[in-house]
């Protein structure tokens, strides 16, 4: 069954940092808002990182708005099971010069291995923008350590 991203790029003209990820998990898709499972560690790291506190949608937007990040995700639509990103297959892109023509993007960040290898096999060749790899922050990605994930995560701080 096709799936189609149902949520808007958060960005403005001011962005600089554009983070993808591969496609809203199906939590994401019920609250409304990207990263939206509960366990999943995403607005922790830029929560302890930047020292700011991230409690609902608003409070996450303001964040975004007040730091410059462009938040998207590589996959339009797709099919997929679930929220499983190793069950991605017949992949169409998001075109990612709506954010690009817009704002200032110093750097794009991808969140785990599928948002990369989908952002260099289709997007690179568009942005020519070579894209900088984060773990994912998904609760099934549990190799990683938080505070491993949190290092990794600090490299968006010398873009901004």
């Amino acid at each position: 069954m096709i799936t189609y991203h149902e949520l808007k790029p958060v960005y403005d003209k001011n962005s600089k940092v554009l983070i993808l990820g591969s496609m809203p998990s199906v939590k994401s898709k019920e609250v409304g808002f990207y990263y939206g499972h509960k366990q999943n560690r995403f607005w922790k790291v830029l929560s302890d990182i930047f020292n700011e506190e991230l409690f609902d949608i608003a409070s996450k937007k303001a964040f975004l708005e007040k730091y410059h990040i462009a938040l998207w995700d590589v996959i339009k639509e797709c099919e997929i099971t679930g929220s499983s990103d190793s069950s991605i297959k017949n992949v169409k892109v998001n075109d990612l010069n709506v954010i690009l023509n817009e704002a200032n993007i110093k750097a794009i960040f991808v969140t785990g291995k599928v948002a990369e290898k989908l952002y260099n096999k289709y997007c690179y060749p568009n942005t020519l923008i070579k894209a900088i790899y984060l773990p994912s922050t998904s609760p099934a990605n549990q190799q990683i350590k938080y505070e491993e994930l949190k290092e990794k995560y600090k490299k968006i701080l010398k873009y901004l």
